[in-house]
């Protein structure tokens, strides 16, 4: 899959979770354009493990928390992007069903995106309007 391609897909998700988060009351997430690179990256990777893996939901969590843990995040009851903290940080099973909910839905967008490349769907980055 080409880099775009990859890019492509992630802003998707990414616009996807900020959709949800706004359902549940959560108004933080900003739009694609205007996230912190570190975030975009972080839904890149996010792209890259689903398709590189036979995954479940659960092991976008795994795999999203090491990536945190990694980078110097820790638990905090409240996530701060210049303290590293974060409430996610805890294992899937502790998580709320909204925070849950929001793996299936990435690794829902990233299996259909496969899916339908997989399939023979042609995607043309000309065809796509970059910001």
């Amino acid at each position: 899959m080409l880099k775009w391609e990859k890019e492509f897909c992630a802003k998707i998700c990414h616009e996807a979770n900020k959709a949800f988060c706004e359902s549940i009351g959560d108004f933080s997430q900003l739009s694609w354009e205007d996230a912190p690179d570190w975030q975009k990256q972080s839904a890149i990777n996010g792209v890259d493990f689903h398709l590189g893996n036979d995954t479940k939901a659960s092991d976008s969590h795994v795999s999203w928390m090491k990536e945190k843990i990694n980078d110097g995040w820790i638990y905090g009851e409240v996530k701060d992007a210049e303290k590293k903290t974060h409430p996610c940080i805890v294992p899937y099973e502790q998580l709320p069903i909204e925070q849950q909910s929001k793996d299936y839905i990435f690794k829902g967008i990233v299996d259909a995106f496969k899916k339908y490349r997989n399939d023979g769907m042609i995607i043309n980055s000309s065809e796509i309007e970059w910001q």
